[in-house]
């Protein structure tokens, strides 16, 4: 009689996965500072969403604020990621502080787009999620002409003043799906309404829900290793979900995964959210592989390679320092 073959325990590991360019771009720029300036650096808001790096930088003497008026006047404070409204900067020069912009420029291009529709007098629908920092920020650019739409069962109760006059703009971090969804609604209720200049859904962001569709479609169990307040990540557990994966979980680390979640599991995708240190994924593959998931194979759905340039207020002090290192006369040998 033949021996019952035993299961065969893998993990499918989605890439691209963790760290896009803005997110890179952000913590090397508050890790930068801290060199060059000492500590403390504040920071307004969470650098980026994500609980181990804030506390990682935090043991290395950046502060994190909610608030610009918690900034010590003539202090430096970065900007995170996310992007602030204008009034911010307003605020920042008022309390004479130093400000370094660490906005995502894919964020910026969105700002840039609000301020062009608005200049046109468009009604300007911004589809996001209520309350988010990157909304928050976008809408100061021209809170009287932007409406927030947050999915499609908002596009029913708009009121704009030029149904001839209106665009669409969204946050950088949405579900690709659902925001193509409310555009759909959008144009029904608005079939003169005007796109973007390109998409403002990040390129990480469709990566990384592109790697999951493909892997969830393979996987009986799905853990997205990120932050509850990172957005791109929560949105990786729901496009998990709607792509076939049984069930998914969001973990910060390893030891937030239950054991009994693995009943029953022969496959198991891994991927982090675009704020996510590769560490935090290692982790949870070492956890996996004591379980007996020790088979780990690449699920790749695109090729990344875009750097974003550091601030330039960073840039410029870099140069400064690097110069006056340079100039300085090396010590010389006594006898």
């Amino acid at each position: 009689m033949d021996r019952m073959t035993e299961p065969t325990r893998r993990v499918l590991l989605a890439a691209p996965r963790g760290y896009c360019a803005g997110v890179d771009r952000a913590v090397e720029t508050v890790e930068k500072a801290l060199e060059l300036y000492g500590a403390p650096v504040y920071v307004r808001k969470q650098i980026v969403h994500n609980k181990h790096v804030v506390q990682t930088l935090e043991r290395r003497g950046a502060i994190f604020v909610e608030e610009t008026e918690e900034v010590p006047e003539g202090a430096l404070v970065i900007f995170s990621a996310h992007g602030v409204a204008p009034v911010v900067h307003d605020e920042a020069r008022e309390r004479n502080l130093r400000a370094i912009d660490a906005t995502c420029p894919l964020v910026t291009k969105v700002h840039n787009e609000a301020r062009r529709f608005a200049a046109d007098d468009y009604d300007i629908l911004l589809i996001g999620h209520e309350g988010h920092e990157e909304v928050i920020g976008t809408t100061g650019e021209a809170p009287e002409h932007i409406h927030l739409v947050d999915g499609p069962d908002d596009v029913a109760s708009i009121t704009v003043r030029d149904e001839n006059k209106v665009a669409w703009l969204s946050q950088t971090t949405l579900s690709v799906d659902e925001t193509n969804a409310t555009v759909a609604g959008l144009r029904e209720r608005f079939p003169q309404l005007l796109d973007p200049p390109s998409d403002d859904i990040c390129y990480a962001t469709q990566n990384r829900q592109d790697a999951v569709k493909l892997m969830a479609q393979q996987s009986d169990l799905v853990i997205v290793v990120g932050s509850t307040n990172s957005s791109n990540s929560v949105r990786l557990v729901e496009v998990a979900l709607k792509s076939g994966a049984r069930s998914a979980y969001l973990v910060d680390t390893a030891d937030e995964i239950d054991k009994q979640w693995l009943d029953g599991v022969d496959t198991v995708g891994v991927t982090s959210g675009a704020s996510v240190p590769e560490i935090l994924v290692h982790g949870v593959l070492d956890w996996l592989a004591e379980q007996g998931y020790a088979d780990v194979s690449e699920v790749r759905a695109a090729h990344e390679s875009l750097l974003f340039a550091l601030p330039h207020e960073l840039r410029r002090d870099l140069k400064v320092a690097t110069a006056a290192t340079a100039a300085t006369p090396a010590p010389t040998a006594t006898s």
